[in-house]
This record gives structure tokens, C-alpha cells and sequence, in this order.
């Protein structure tokens, strides 16, 4: 039975890997180490005789120590990095270690549908009121006896001669009445690409999506949702990249109501939570890469098909517990502010200017080059050195000087002079 401390856990709780170390005829000598007194009585006790062969040593590998009461992460979980590093060195878009969460909707709020009937329905109805009344007041006698009619008159109205009005006919009257409001007060036409959310005292009592004419509960509020696919343009949108520098953007934003209960209920006015929540998300997406990559390779906010993702992901997800649902979210145009559009003109001119220079200078120095290994081999003489690198220089200078420019080349004995420190 292994032993245990006197908090009452076994030593081997805190073992997490056990490997059995291979024997080697001659070990070398292991630096000495601090030991617990229950491992040093083992080592000082010599094995008895017949105990067979050696056992095998083992070799313990601590754990990991428990973290404490205030770091709750897993000692062993390595830092996210900010930015991932290609394989030629470009940076592409920094991943945030701890990703932002949307707010989260009410689980219990859902649309789904409301009980409606035909509107043909409640107008058969009311047409069977309407003929209902007549039958009573012709059989009472209020409306007189056509002859076309057959005779609908009770004996006493046809003995009498007046109309015999008593307490039932007075009751179904007034049922077939109300029953007349009822049904009408219950229509409603409900267009394509509108929904009616109805509610009873502030509480959700489902969704109409039937177009044309419905009947609904009259004692429930509708209200009208447009579930339509629409798109919004926002304005310029002033916001800053990641080096600091304020950028105006504008975007196309293509969305429908999705949920109409969330849409309607969870939120006061989902048009301007969408765009409150359109320029949350392109201030915090505009912030992890510079507007342009000119000075240093990789990628940028100029990326329209990146930018257009990562926008339309972000955005889907901020909206979603609103009842929405972002199909695309493009951008229209990217620009830098009025203030500092002159200065990164240039700046971006500058190194467009370097970019070409640099090809030009490579472009002269293979056409210098492959101009004197024809030359060689036109004349079928070898050029030394001295006479190879004049050569160069002379086409290097013809290349790359400006037009009606003379540039001068020194000779060749000249530069070896001031390389040797003599003057020319």
C-alpha cells in the first residue's frame, strides 16, 4: 500500500506519466538531487539476496502544478498568438485569444404561427348572419311579406296582421350581430412579403405569414413586419486601421427580418439597432489590418473579398439574437480621411517609385550582363575583368541615366587608385 502525507492524498495522485527508463550497461553518473526521506531510506537499504533480478527504475514525471484561486486557465494552454506569420514572412490577420460574444436573446421568445382561418371563412359566416337576421325579422313581421317569398310570416303575425316582436327574436338579433362584428372586425389582408405579429396584453401570441385575406382573433393587436429583403447603404463612416490612420468607409448592408417576434419584441427599433451594430463592427474589423501593404507585404483592408467575410460574419452574429439575418455586407468605397489622404498620396507614390526603381535597376543589370556575353561571343574574345566591369558600368549608365543626361564614368585605373587610397 503506497503511503500517504498527512493531508491524506497518495503521493501517486500527483504522479501524471510513470516510463520505465531503459537499461544501459554502463549509466552515466546522474547529478545529485534533492530527495524525499522516504526515497533516500530506499536507496540506503540493500536488496536482500534471493530477491531475483534488479527491478526496473522508474522514472516519475510530475504534473502540472494546480493553478491558483485567481488564474482559472489551464497551466498547459500556450498564449494565442496576435498574428500568424506566413511562410514568406506576411503577416496575415491577427485572431483575438478570447473572441467577443454576441449578447444572448431570450430562449423562450420565438416566432411561430399564430391560429388563423381563411378569410373566405368569416365571410360565410357573416353572410349566414345577414340571412339569419332577415329570417327572424321576416318570420316577426318587422319586414313586410313580399309575394315573391314564400310565406315565412308565425300564424299570430299572419292573424294579426302586426309585427310580434318577443325576447327570442330579440337574442338572436343580437347574437347574429355580434357575430357579424366579430367576423369582420377579424379580417385583415395581409400582402406579400408581410407579416402580422399579434399580441394580447404584451404577450406574443404568434406570427401571421399568410398572405391575402385572413381572420385572425379580433381581441389580439397586430402589428405589420416587413419581412422583405432589403438593403441599406450607410453613410461614410469614419474609423481608424491598425496603424493609427483615420479611414472613411461606406458600406452595403443586404438584410431581412428573420424572426419577427425577436425583431419586434426583444428590441425597441431593430432598423437602428443594425446600424448601431454596422458601425461597431467595421470600427473593431477596420482595426486589425492597415488600409494598404505597400511598404510591407501581406494582407490588407484593400482585400475587398476579406474585408466582405469578415464583416458579414461579425455582423451576422452580433444581430442574430435580434431576429435578423445579414446576407452580405460589402464595402462601397475605403478611402483615407480628408486630413491625411494628401500625405499617404505621396507616401504611397514614394513606394510605388522604389518598387519600380528596383525592378528597373534588376532589368538593366540582366540586360548589361547578357548584352557582354553576346559581345563575347560575337567577337569571339574573352574580356578580362577590369574590361568586363567598365563594360557593365558604361551599359548600366546608359541604361538607367535619363535621357539628355551625360553621365561620366571613370576609367578603370582611376577606381583602382582610390580604391588603394592614391589619388586620382
Amino acid at each position: 500500500m503506497p503511503e500517504r502525507f498527512a493531508s491524506g492524498s497518495s503521493p501517486l495522485a500527483k504522479v501524471s506519466t510513470v516510463k520505465a527508463a531503459p537499461q544501459a550497461p554502463a549509466a552515466p553518473v546522474a547529478p545529485r538531487t534533492a530527495r524525499t526521506p522516504q526515497a533516500a531510506a530506499a536507496a540506503t537499504t540493500p536488496p536482500p539476496a534471493d530477491s531475483g533480478p534488479a527491478p526496473t527504475p522508474l522514472t516519475v514525471v510530475p504534473g502540472p502544478s494546480p493553478a491558483g484561486p485567481g488564474d482559472l486557465r489551464d497551466p498547459l494552454e500556450k498564449p494565442a498568438p496576435d498574428a500568424t506569420d506566413r511562410p514568406g514572412g506576411a503577416a496575415v490577420a491577427p485572431t483575438a485569444a478570447t473572441p467577443r460574444r454576441p449578447p444572448r436573446a431570450d430562449q423562450a421568445l420565438r416566432e411561430h404561427p399564430a391560429p388563423a382561418l381563411p378569410g373566405w371563412v368569416a365571410l360565410l359566416v357573416v353572410l349566414l348572419a345577414l340571412a339569419s337576421v332577415g329570417y327572424v325579422l321576416l318570420r316577426t313581421g318587422v319586414l313586410p311579406h313580399w309575394d315573391a317569398l314564400p310565406e315565412l310570416r308565425d300564424r299570430a303575425v299572419r292573424e294579426s296582421g302586426r309585427a310580434r316582436v318577443d325576447v327570442r327574436a330579440v337574442a338572436a338579433v343580437t347574437a347574429a350581430g355580434l357575430l357579424v362584428v366579430c367576423a369582420l372586425a377579424g379580417l385583415l389582408a395581409n400582402a406579400g412579403g408581410e407579416t402580422r405579429v399579434l399580441t394580447r396584453w404584451g404577450r406574443y401570441r404568434g406570427t401571421v405569414r399568410r398572405t391575402g385575406l385572413v381572420w385572425v382573433n379580433p381581441l389580439l393587436r397586430r402589428r405589420r413586419v416587413d419581412v422583405r429583403l432589403r438593403h441599406w447603404r450607410s453613410e461614410p463612416v469614419k474609423v481608424v486601421d491598425r496603424t493609427g490612420t483615420p479611414i472613411v468607409v461606406r458600406l452595403l448592408i443586404v438584410w431581412r427580418v428573420k424572426d419577427t417576434a425577436r425583431a419586434l419584441l426583444a428590441i425597441e427599433d431593430h432598423e437602428s439597432y443594425l446600424r448601431a451594430q454596422v458601425q461597431a463592427v467595421l470600427t473593431r474589423t477596420a482595426s486589425t489590418l492597415p488600409c494598404d501593404s505597400n511598404a510591407a507585404p501581406g494582407p490588407a483592408l484593400r482585400d475587398g473579398q476579406w474585408f466582405a467575410d469578415e464583416m458579414t460574419r461579425a455582423l451576422a452574429a452580433e444581430v442574430a439574437p435580434a431576429g435578423l439575418e445579414v446576407y452580405s455586407a460589402q464595402p462601397l468605397a475605403l478611402d483615407y480621411a480628408p486630413e491625411v489622404a494628401e500625405s499617404m498620396r505621396r507616401r504611397r507614390v514614394a513606394d510605388l517609385d522604389a518598387g519600380l526603381r528596383t525592378v528597373l535597376v534588376d532589368d538593366a543589370v540582366e540586360a548589361a550582363a547578357l548584352a557582354v556575353r553576346r559581345l563575347e561571343r560575337a567577337t569571339a574574345h574573352q574580356l578580362d575583368e577590369a574590361a568586363r566591369s567598365a563594360l557593365m558600368e558604361q551599359l548600366l549608365v546608359a541604361f538607367v541615366a535619363p535621357a539628355g543626361v551625360a553621365a561620366s564614368v571613370p576609367p578603370p585605373a582611376a577606381r583602382a587608385g582610390r580604391k588603394e587610397g592614391r589619388p586620382a
